[in-house]
């Protein structure tokens, strides 16, 4: 006899244990606390580093690779500043971070029939979350796993306009971040400059 009463995660769908829900809160209390009253520019990743290391709004701010090369994009450096500085900084830019999946994939779901197929499922709900609450001026794609439901987040009414590398998502976590990078960097500063 199995076991139908499997405790779904609400960010991300995943099956849930008690560890998994305690970080689910944790990050979301993170990056609760830097999230803009009005975001001007919705960074739109897929799925979020499983290490605190790499999250963007973790408290140890060591900001290492999809932190760090978020901020690199955004053009602000942590050289002598605090985390909470910096976190800052970015908050009174109209910047936030958020991904399709609010937790890391768990162990084994990494093949990308499986990422897609979670990545549709939650689909969705982060439409009408982006719509309804987040209500951003303009939603920036981030993620080269994006691809796949690109198309389906063309179609779909977010209530802002998307701005694309080309027709694509800018692919920070692709084989060349370092030029998605400059691309972001660029498409940051020119809706910067137009909302003035």
């Amino acid at each position: 006899m199995t076991n139908e009463n499997i405790l779904r995660c609400d960010g991300c769908g995943q099956p849930a244990s008690p560890e998994h829900i305690a970080k689910r809160l944790q990050r979301l209390e993170w990056t609760t606390r830097y999230r803009p009253l009005h975001i001007g520019t919705l960074l739109f990743g897929a799925i979020p580093p499983r290490n605190d290391s790499e999250f963007l709004y973790a408290e140890g701010g060591e900001f290492a690779g999809e932190a760090g090369i978020i901020l690199k994009a955004a053009g602000l450096s942590t050289s002598g500043k605090s985390v909470e500085a910096t976190l800052a900084e970015f908050q009174r830019c109209g910047f936030l971070l958020t991904h399709i999946l609010e937790c890391p994939l768990e162990q084994g779901a990494s093949s990308p029939t499986a990422v897609q197929a979670v990545l549709e499922e939650r689909f969705p709900a982060m439409g009408a979350r982006i719509r309804r609450s987040l209500r951003p001026k303009r939603l920036m794609p981030v993620s080269l796993l994006l691809e796949p439901v690109l198309e389906r987040l063309k179609r779909t009414d977010l209530g802002c306009p998307m701005v694309l590398d080309g027709a694509k998502a800018f692919a920070l976590d692709g084989d060349a971040p370092d030029q998605a990078v400059a691309r972001l960097r660029h498409a940051l500063i020119a809706v910067s400059a137009s909302a003035r």
